[in-house]
């Protein structure tokens, strides 16, 4: 139970000293801090991906989609050429083909978004949700083997 004394010290301690504005919490603890921007990239992924699995969700089983920041550079310089899809020389996604790891266990199939290069190509919010949504369907039908206008349903 709190006591007068309790209150007094919290009191003390959030008061505005020196012309400095108040101490304490900058956000009420309800409600949540602002995303940063790795976080509203991952909501515009899944915000994508949302209409494209509703349609295909039984082809899409065996399918992971992964964000990276940038492509992975390998020894010689280069990133890896199979199934990506860039434009100019920064790949944008890459579709891993399911396989087997150094270990020997199975892997499945995997469509990974690179944020950094979607995000530079960008100039507003509004567009990198559409380029988001575009490399999503062009890598997604890389993966069943189809055109990009049967996953829209065009």
């Amino acid at each position: 139970m709190a006591t007068a004394r309790d209150y007094r010290q919290r009191r003390r301690s959030r008061r505005d000293r020196h012309g400095r504005g108040l101490r304490g919490t900058l956000y009420p603890a309800t409600l949540p801090a602002a995303a940063s921007r790795a976080e509203r990239f991952d909501a515009l992924v899944l915000d994508a991906l949302e209409p494209i699995e509703a349609r295909w969700r039984h082809e899409l089983t065996k399918l992971d989609v992964a964000v990276d920041d940038v492509p992975e550079v390998r020894e010689n310089g280069h990133s890896p050429a199979d199934g990506v899809l860039h434009d100019g020389a920064v790949p944008l996604s890459r579709l891993v083909p399911a396989g087997v790891d150094r270990t020997g266990l199975p892997t499945r199939a995997r469509i990974v978004l690179y944020r950094r290069p979607l995000e530079a190509r960008a100039k507003d919010p509004s567009e990198l949700a559409e380029l988001v949504h575009d490399v999503l369907v062009e890598q997604v039908a890389g993966y069943l083997g189809v055109e990009p206008d049967v996953i829209e349903g065009e």
